[in-house]
């Protein structure tokens, strides 16, 4: 009987309110030690390398979430980028192309500034013409004008820029003309050599940048960078005109003449706007053409009598 009561089934231990009370003071206890003594510091690295797999398995929904939106930004952004990017090139190619042309007429109005600015020795009349056309064939030197004959464009009449003798007018159409240009090859401008008069022919070479002066005797008084302009004495073209410079003299003794090659001064590939002069005034009839009809009329003479 004693031992039947002795025995229990169900053992109760500290009631709830004990447990309390232990475990705060407990803690307590716990968190002096540790504030006081540092006790508990490898306890709790030991506790945080177990419980971080844990951390980081339940950081892992967020941090999905967030690359998810940052993904998503990301890609607007680099859209929207893309976008503006390519419409600032549009904006900067469009930029780039009214600066190229406003560049272009800004030096076309300093050109036809000039070209109503040039003086003339002598009283001639110019026109202003804009060249519509240009030879494809590399070895036709030459260039069509929006101005004709019925604007009392003639042939044989100079054309030239704000700087120098480009070429000549070879052709008249009713609404256009042709120009043949200095550097045409085998056209011949008769020049003067400036620092001393000295008098030459200057031909084209076929090229746009190069004229030679030819039949010029190897004791001839000419020199690098001399500068070459028109003689007048061919009734054709004003005298005093800039036509081109000397680059280079070479003699040789062995030939009667020296190897001259010139740079032309005109525009003769650069400008739209030329100028077209009138015709230079009627010139008496040469010396030599006078003596010939005089010995003529002379001989004529002698034989009636006979």
């Amino acid at each position: 009987m004693d031992s039947t009561q002795s025995f229990r089934f169900f053992n109760r231990g500290p009631s709830s309110v004990a447990r309390l009370v232990f475990f705060a003071v407990f803690s307590l206890l716990l968190l002096f030690v540790d504030a006081r003594y540092r006790y508990l510091e490898s306890t709790r690295s030991a506790l945080s390398m177990l419980v971080y797999p844990i951390q980081r398995m339940a950081s892992w929904p967020g941090l999905l979430w967030q690359q998810a939106g940052d993904f998503y930004i990301t890609q607007n952004r680099q859209h929207n980028l893309i976008t503006e990017n390519d419409r600032l090139q549009q904006k900067l190619l469009l930029n780039a192309a009214q600066l190229l042309q406003l560049q272009a007429l800004q030096a076309e109005n300093q050109q036809l500034r000039k070209l109503l600015e040039q003086p003339f020795r002598y009283d001639f009349s110019a026109k202003l013409v804009e060249i519509t056309h240009a030879e494809r064939d590399v070895f036709m030197r030459r260039v069509l004008v929006n101005k004709g004959e019925n604007d009392n464009i003639k042939v044989s009449q100079i054309v030239m820029d704000d700087v120098g003798i480009v070429g000549q007018i070879t052709r008249v159409y009713p609404w256009m003309s042709e120009i043949t240009l200095i550097t045409e090859k085998n056209h011949a401008v008769p020049v003067q050599v400036l620092r001393n008069g000295l008098r030459a022919i200057v031909f084209g070479a076929g090229n746009t940048s190069e004229l030679t002066l030819r039949y010029t005797p190897v004791s001839a008084d000419v020199q690098k960078d001399d500068m070459l302009v028109t003689s007048g004495i061919d009734g054709l073209y004003p005298p005093g005109i800039p036509v081109a410079k000397v680059i280079s003299v070479v003699r040789d003794s062995v030939y009667p003449f020296a190897n001259i090659t010139c740079l032309p001064m005109g525009g003769v590939d650069k400008h739209r706007h030329l100028l077209v002069l009138s015709n230079m005034p009627e010139q008496v009839d040469r010396p030599l053409r006078e003596l010939k009809n005089s010995n003529a009329t002379s001989r004529g003479m002698t034989r009636s009598k006979q």
